[in-house]
This record gives structure tokens, C-alpha cells and sequence, in this order.
């Protein structure tokens, strides 16, 4: 298939600039795998559409404020890092602004002083491997006081409240970016679910840039996908093996968790307790081995995660379905409305 069979044409003022507020007042595309219907709903009648011994998996996983604005000692230029991953106690590997003026020996100072940076090398793609020093217990603690949230290029708007980018159960920190499908989520709409007898279980995927970068490649195979570190516990493995035994679904809360149960669902046969890095890419023709149902978000156009979607529902059902959110005038992306992948074997299509 190529990029472009991914296109879709899609209005500027459909680009979602803020959160919905309350968070589970978003709307809801409910689409069935089994007679291809649609249905518009809101987030929050999400419970009618699950079952008693249902499990839902959830990305923990916690946005560093890892965008932080400071000054090059000592000509006091300013410039910007962003933090995408640990490579090893106090380094990381960042995105730097501007670039070309932070090479290696660079020494940046941040707030009033007690967070600085010295740039260790260059990378081939751009990016720098920087180490960070700072007077408190932990770089986390600094990057609370002085850092920003990395929000997507297509979200122009400032956050007034932090945590509107963030899960309400985000507890792992280590991602670039929300693992959006999760912040339609309340703990009253959470406890509403478990009342209904429907489990919730947490694995953990970091969420890299990447996950925005666009495919190059013209035929999609080429592309190469980005890698991210993912956890699954023995207590969540347990139970996903314990619900796919009994019959019941195992329904992805994002494309995220979704990546993490698949990745390791391929590479092991079984969903066991395991960690590493996955570039698992799914995209028509690849097959599902563990999922039975996929809440998700609108997606950019020809990326990576719009291919996903299109894997587990069909292309054409896809497509289709992303023309009438157009024309319904859906909320897109990472603040947007969400869409309910309902599964073959989804209760419902049995009566």
C-alpha cells in the first residue's frame, strides 16, 4: 500500500486546540466490525457498550514537562531542549533549537541558574546527547519547576492547567507525549466501568516523538518505524490470559497499548510479564493476535497510527468512517474526540 492511500482532506478549525471539558464529554464514534454500523455518541456512554468480565488496558505511562527555554553561556543566546529519552544516568538524548549553534562543549543555563546542560555530542539525525546537572534529589523535580509540556506542532494554544495533558492515571513518567485516547477518562467514568464488573489493567509504553514523525517512504513497508520502551506486569498478563480464556475482550485503551499488548503477543505467542523496546508496526495485512477491540483517537493523515486503525477495522471501512467524522465535524487529534473499535466477537453482534 502507499502513504498517500492514507490521505484524507481534513479543515483547519477540526484540529482540536484544548481539551473537552469535562473530559468525558467528548464525542464517541462507536463503529462495529460485525455489520459496519456507526454510531454517535459521548464519550461517557462508553459503559453501555461493555460487558461484565470485559478488560480494558490502559498506558500508564506519565509526559515529562520536558520542553525547558534557557540561555547559552556565556553570549546568553536563548534556546530550547527537549527531552525525549534517558540514555544513561544524567543524559539524555534531546531535540535541540537552534542546533547548529549547540554543539558539542555547549553549556546552557535554565531559570535561576540551578538546572544547566553541557551538549555531549551530536547525533546523525540532529539531536544531542546532553547531560544535565542540577542542586535538587532528582531532574525530574527541575523539570516540574521550570519545563513545559511538548505539545504537538498542531496544537498552537498554551495549556492553562498542566494536567489537561495527562492521563488521570499517569503514574510511569518517561513519555514525550500523552497517550491521548486516555484523557477522555474520569475517575468517575472509571468507576462507573468497574461497577459494570469490567476490569482495568495498566501497562506501561513511553510514547516518543516519533509517534508524530511522518512516513517518508512511499510505499508504506519501506517505512521504518521509531522504537519505545514498554512494561507489562505479571499481574496485568495474568489477567489478560485469564479474560481471553473466559471468552471475554480485551479492549486497547489507545494505539499505545495497543502497540504494547501486539508487540508482545508477536514476539512471544502469549501475553506474559516482559519489557524491552517494540518498532512494531501494524498496518493493513499485519495480523492482530491480541486485541478484540481498540479505543482510539482521529489520527493525522498518512501517519503510522491512521495505518493501525486500518489494520484492525479494514481500510475502506477506515476511510470511510474518518469521512463521515469530517462531515460530522469531529474533534481531531491528540485533544479530539475518540472512536470505539467494537470487535467480531463483541457481545452485542451475538444476540
Amino acid at each position: 500500500m502507499l502513504k498517500k492511500d492514507f490521505w484524507y482532506d481534513l479543515p483547519k478549525e477540526l484540529i482540536a486546540q484544548e481539551p473537552a471539558d469535562p473530559r468525558d464529554s467528548a464525542r464517541l464514534m462507536v463503529l462495529s466490525q460485525k455489520d459496519d454500523s456507526i454510531q454517535h455518541r459521548i464519550f461517557r456512554d462508553l459503559p453501555e457498550y461493555l460487558e461484565p468480565g470485559d478488560l480494558l488496558v490502559v498506558n500508564n505511562s506519565k509526559v515529562l514537562p520536558a520542553r525547558i527555554v534557557g540561555v547559552k553561556q556565556p553570549t546568553g543566546a536563548v534556546c530550547e531542549l527537549l527531552l525525549l529519552r534517558q540514555v544513561k544516568g544524567d543524559q539524555w538524548e534531546c531535540l535541540a533549537k537552534p542546533g547548529k549553534r549547540m554543539q558539542p562543549g555547549t553549556k546552557v543555563s535554565f531559570g535561576d541558574g540551578s538546572l544547566t546542560a553541557v551538549v555531549d555530542e551530536t547525533l546523525e539525525d540532529g539531536n544531542k546527547f546532553v547531560t544535565f546537572y542540577y542542586d535538587t534529589e532528582t531532574l525530574y523535580e527541575k523539570l516540574d519547576e521550570f519545563g513545559k509540556m511538548p505539545l504537538p506542532p498542531y496544537i498552537t494554544k498554551q495549556l492553562e492547567d498542566q494536567s489537561q495533558y495527562q492521563t488521570v492515571y499517569a503514574k510511569e513518567l518517561g513519555s514525550a507525549a500523552a497517550p491521548t485516547a486516555g484523557l477522555h477518562f474520569t475517575p468517575e467514568l472509571m468507576d462507573t466501568i468497574r461497577s459494570k464488573g469490567v476490569g482495568i489493567a495498566e501497562v506501561t509504553l513511553h510514547v516518543g516523538l516519533g509517534t508524530f514523525r511522518p512516513v517518508q517512504e512511499d510505499e508504506i513497508t519501506d517505512h521504518k518505524m521509531h522504537s519505545e520502551w514498554y512494561s507489562i506486569s505479571e499481574e496485568t498478563a495474568q489477567r489478560i490470559r485469564e479474560t481471553k480464556a473466559a471468552g471475554h475482550r480485551v479492549i486497547a485503551v489507545g494505539t499505545t497499548s495497543c502497540r504494547t499488548l501486539e508487540a508482545a503477543a508477536a514476539k512471544y505467542g502469549e501475553i506474559k510479564a516482559c519489557s524491552g523496546n517494540t518498532s512494531i508496526f501494524l498496518y493493513p495485512g499485519v495480523k492482530f493476535n491480541c486485541i478484540d477491540g481498540l479505543i482510539t483517537n482521529f489520527h493525522l493523515p498518512e501517519s503510522t497510527l491512521i495505518m493501525l486503525v486500518s489494520a484492525l477495522y479494514g481500510y475502506e471501512k477506515t476511510m470511510a468512517a474518518y469521512k463521515v467524522a469530517v462531515e460530522e465535524k469531529y474533534r481531531f487529534f491528540s485533544f479530539g474526540d475518540a472512536m470505539f473499535i467494537r470487535g467480531g466477537n463483541d457481545p452485542e453482534d451475538k444476540k
